[in-house]
């Protein structure tokens, strides 16, 4: 009937048979086998996704990471107009100079440290250190330069308002960047020392206390008490940990240590940096995650840095780098400096102390090692001298204040084959040197190394003719000149100390 449901008949039923035998159970045995991938155990659904949260949880947590510290970083222009030579460097494998200034700004976080017209401009760096990592890593110049130092500020253009500035004459160098920025600052030292500075980076008042509380304070040593009202330092006689306030306090006090002065202040500051670099190496701190990220976080936070440091992975390269590197083989030094005719409160650069050493710094990073010491015997096989001693034109300076002096010195160059000698009268200077004029430089290395002096006391001059040993007071006597004293003295011609030295600041004994 029409519409009715019909029971299958026996055509029907042969149609839906197996086609042969056991068909039937290759079916149900297909069906049995295809079922549990319908049906996954719940223990699998469980574990996927347990998985997939962590897995989500991991990426959102690195992305929230790279988002955070790249949206803390400020950047600002290298230069302000000064003339560059050099090409781009690259930041894994070359070596690298970055310049590291402390701002004075009282704005924002820093507004509780005085008021806003206390810092014009764009600040003054009242902090500025040259970082030098040589290529292979193995050797780090930390080169100080005194908040005080008068020295000529190069023409500078601001960047973000085009407002050209002209030179200044005798001006301090951390009023450098004030109105120009602090592509000035850098400009600035580049003239200063004939280096081509490849990146900065500029931190403010409160990245350091931040940065000491997230390291758990840093460890410093003052030989008396000291309580200083102006810069709020207040410390038993001895060893303490710093951080938060005292840590900034320990930084800026002018008064405390020394005679009060600004180098006084730079040896501290040294001292801090390196109790610092021993604990982040001693402690793993930067094998930590956590911490990691907090100072990561901490640093990024307060940071200014040029545009070819405004990535994280810029930044890591640096501290990749740096992470390494054995305290000992961390050298802090001050510029050679005396104090200014003009105002005895303010320095100037000691010369030719000052033009030595960064004609040094620019020819090799490894300052810790002298000049090639003469051999005491020959070579079994001696090679061509690369030219006759006995033809060289050198003169002796006799700066040392004893009258008849380079007769005796002439006589130690001669008995070296150095025959061809003149003596001159000179001024009286500190520290002996040896000058040379374009084609001498390898006569000037061996007139050096005769008398042991370092790569720092060797200069090119274009006034003399051959070479000149210019004999300070520091060679009046004996067949050597006096070795310099090894720690800094009140004069602050130079300052250093290593990473892995524990040093102890003397307290001002001017009642702070």
């Amino acid at each position: 009937m029409f519409g009715s449901k019909k029971s299958p008949g026996p055509e029907q039923e042969a149609a839906s048979s197996p086609a042969y035998p056991g068909q039937g159970e290759l079916y149900a045995a297909s069906s049995r086998r295809r079922r549990p991938f319908r049906h996954a155990p719940r223990w699998v659904k469980a574990v996927t996704a347990v998985v997939s949260v962590l897995l989500l949880g991991v990426l959102a947590f690195g992305g929230y990471w790279a988002w955070r510290l790249q949206s803390n970083i400020s950047t600002s222009q290298l230069s302000a107009g000064g003339q560059r030579t050099e090409g781009a460097v690259n930041d894994s494998t070359d070596r690298l100079q970055i310049l590291v200034l402390g701002s004075d700004t009282r704005s924002g976080n820093n507004s509780q440290y005085g008021t806003a017209d206390q810092s014009s401009g764009y600040g003054q760096s009242d902090v500025m250190m040259l970082l030098d990592i040589s290529a292979d890593n193995k050797h780090v110049n930390v080169v100080s330069f005194p908040r005080d130092l008068m020295v000529d500020v190069p023409a500078c253009t601001d960047s973000k308002t085009n407002q050209a500035y002209p030179e200044q004459k005798s001006a301090m160098i951390n009023s450098a960047m004030a109105q120009a920025g602090i592509g000035c600052a850098v400009d600035t030292v580049n003239k200063l020392t004939g280096l081509e500075v490849d990146h900065f980076m500029m931190a403010d008042f409160n990245a350091v206390k931040e940065l000491s509380n997230a390291v758990g304070g840093v460890e410093v040593c003052v030989t008396a008490a000291v309580n200083d009202p102006d810069s709020q330092l207040n410390l038993p006689a001895g060893k303490s940990q710093v951080q938060g306030d005292q840590a900034l306090a320990f930084l800026r006090t002018r008064h405390a240590f020394a005679n009060g002065g600004d180098l006084g202040r730079i040896q501290a500051q040294q001292a801090f940096l390196a109790s610092l670099s021993r604990k982040l190496k001693s402690e793993g701190t930067l094998g930590n995650p956590q911490k990691t990220l907090t100072i990561a976080d901490t640093i990024t936070k307060n940071l200014t840095v040029d545009s070819g440091l405004s990535s994280i992975p810029s930044l890591l390269t640096i501290a990749n780098r740096l992470k390494n590197i054995d305290p000992a083989n961390i050298n802090f030094i001050t510029t050679p400096t005396v104090p200014s005719p003009q105002d005895p409160n303010r320095l100037t650069l000691d010369e030719p102390a000052a033009s030595n050493f960064f004609a040094a710094l620019r020819n090799s990073p490894d300052l810790s090692q002298p000049a090639p010491a003469a051999p005491t015997e020959a070579p079994a096989t001696p090679a061509a001298p690369a030219y006759d001693k006995s033809l060289q034109p050198v003169s002796i300076a006799n700066g040392t204040g004893v009258a008849g002096r380079s007769t005796a010195i002439a006589g130690l160059l001669s008995d070296a084959g150095f025959t061809k000698v003149t003596k001159l009268q000179a001024q009286a200077q500190s520290q002996t040197m040896v000058y040379y004029s374009a084609g001498f430089e390898d006569v000037a290395a061996d007139v050096a190394a005769l008398f042991g002096l370092p790569a720092t006391s060797v200069q090119q001059v274009a006034n003399i003719q051959g070479v000149q040993l210019y004999a300070g007071t520091d060679f009046a006597t004996g067949t050597k000149p006096a070795a310099p004293p090894s720690s800094a003295d009140s004069s602050g011609s130079v300052v250093a100390q290593t990473g892995s030295d524990q040093t102890c600041q003397s307290a001002n004994p001017a009642g702070y």
